[in-house]
């Protein structure tokens, strides 16, 4: 018999944990915006890239300092568990995660988890004897039973399961003061929030055109990566129009400065994207690009997203 959540389900995202907290939130009855919840995370103005274009670049960063950190500012809170395969312990602490996830279901709170499937997270509705019941996008075919000793032992080797609960959030100016900040701090490239083999921030669009004018960029990273931030940065100018009108008054001037920039770094990306959109490889494609076009795109995003980040630095300033 299955013990599931009625009413928990993912919305729709291609940063699939902010689609995941999104239906969590949803689920405890917020009303949220999307382009509330990717700007302040911040998540609407970062960037990460790999030098080959990796589809592992929108996710291959420790979160935890931006959709985790700022939660609390949005009024959520995210209680969480993860581990490295490696871990001596690992084993137990599966057994750890599968006994907390039955708990919060029974006590009828949200929760989600990364790879019960293919490298993404998953709302977690339900589960079983046997293991857990998730949805991503795809609501009309959710997946399940994930055997619970099998969550985390993959290629990639990481156990993440979280909760989400309902918390007293921040003022409107505290929100998109931290969420600036964290965005360009997350854009220096920090040790201790990114990983070795990766660029944030402008440089990470310069590495991205560089791999496309060298042949290096993997067709399936291309599309995954166009897809990612070019919906980023949609949800970030929208979360722009949202904070100047919520703080009429205390820098209107300087969110237009913020949002001419970041129009510009929107359309050129939506640009790209279109020009090889999304497509699943097959078991052994290792295909390659080489677009000039793209690139020189991609160039103009970079000196754009240079500004736009100067102009969020302003209006951290000015509150």
């Amino acid at each position: 018999m299955v013990r599931q959540l009625e009413g928990l389900r993912y919305v729709p995202a291609w940063v699939s944990h902010l689609g995941c907290i999104k239906g969590c939130l949803e689920y405890l009855g917020s009303d949220i915006t999307m382009p509330w919840l990717y700007g302040g995370t911040g998540h609407a103005f970062i960037t990460n890239m790999h030098e080959e274009v990796c589809p592992s670049g929108p996710t291959a960063w420790r979160c935890e300092h931006l959709v985790l950190a700022l939660g609390p500012n949005l009024g959520y809170d995210v209680d969480s568990l993860s581990a490295a395969k490696e871990a001596p312990d690992f084993a137990d602490l599966q057994k750890v995660a599968w006994d907390a996830v039955r708990g919060w279901i029974d006590d009828e709170i949200p929760c989600y988890g990364w790879e019960l499937d293919v490298p993404e997270y998953y709302t977690v509705h339900g589960y079983d004897e046997t293991g857990y019941y998730y949805r991503d996008m795809m609501e009309d075919d959710p997946g399940g039973p994930k055997a619970w000793q099998e969550l985390g032992d993959t290629e990639i080797g990481f156990l993440f399961i979280g909760k989400v609960e309902m918390c007293d959030g921040a003022s409107d100016e505290k929100i998109v003061r931290d969420a600036f900040s964290a965005a360009l701090r997350h854009a220096e490239d920090p040790e201790g929030l990114t990983y070795p083999g990766y660029q944030t921030g402008p440089a990470a669009f310069i590495v991205w055109a560089e791999a496309l004018e060298e042949g290096r960029a993997s067709r399936f990273g291309q599309g995954y990566n166009g897809a990612v931030w070019s919906e980023c940065r949609q949800r970030g100018v929208e979360f722009l129009a949202e904070a100047k009108k919520r703080l009429a008054g205390a820098a209107d001037d300087l969110f237009d400065e913020a949002t001419a920039h970041y129009l510009l770094v929107r359309d050129r990306l939506k640009a790209v994207s279109d020009m090889h959109p999304f497509k699943l490889p097959s078991a052994d494609d290792d295909e390659r690009l080489c677009d000039a076009g793209a690139a020189a795109m991609l160039r103009e995003v970079a000196a754009a997203e240079e500004k736009g980040l100067a102009a969020l630095e302003k209006i951290v300033d000015a509150l």
